[in-house]
């Protein structure tokens, strides 16, 4: 397969494609998962575009990282990282987006992509869905852990999984 894709801040120009890359990737990720309500709801990408132009125009969000992973000018792969919600957080960091196409696994997008929006050196949290053996084995590679945190969001339930030093950096 070829690996050749770019990874760069994705631009508010790149909502609409960043929102059918989400969405087809929700689709492809949590069906069985998630309501099928919720994935085929014909105003799930519309919803998704609004949540991408926020976090890009927003200044509430202006700490945030946000990327995208490209081919040909397609757009492959959406991330997103920012402060943690919580104040209080133990970790620097949250990984609040990952998604890669699933025609694109195996090609160093995602890691490309959560190395652009997560430094090294950067405590990290996250939530992923459970089961979702692929991408707890992704996360388990890139050097997370999975801690005894679990919440159910919206009928799917979720793991916590950190990165990093114990404190903010």
């Amino acid at each position: 397969m070829d690996t050749h894709f770019t990874v760069r801040p994705a631009r508010v120009e790149d909502v609409a494609a960043m929102a059918r890359v989400l969405v087809a990737s929700w689709r492809e990720t949590y069906r069985g998962l998630m309501s099928d309500d919720v994935l085929d709801d014909p105003g799930l990408v519309a919803a998704r575009e609004r949540f991408w132009t926020a976090a890009l125009v927003d200044e509430r969000y202006r700490a945030n990282r946000v990327a995208l992973a490209e081919r040909d000018g397609a757009v492959i792969g959406v991330a997103m990282a920012g402060p943690p919600e919580a104040q209080a957080s133990e970790w620097s960091s949250h990984l609040y987006v990952l998604y890669v196409l699933a025609a694109e696994h195996g090609t160093g997008a995602g890691a490309a992509l959560l190395n652009c929006v997560v430094e090294p050196h950067e405590s990290v949290a996250l939530w992923v869905a459970d089961p979702n053996p692929r991408a707890q084995a992704f996360y388990l590679k890139h050097g997370f852990v999975r801690d005894s945190a679990v919440q159910n969001v919206e009928g799917v339930r979720s793991i916590h999984m950190v990165r990093g030093a114990h404190g903010r950096d």
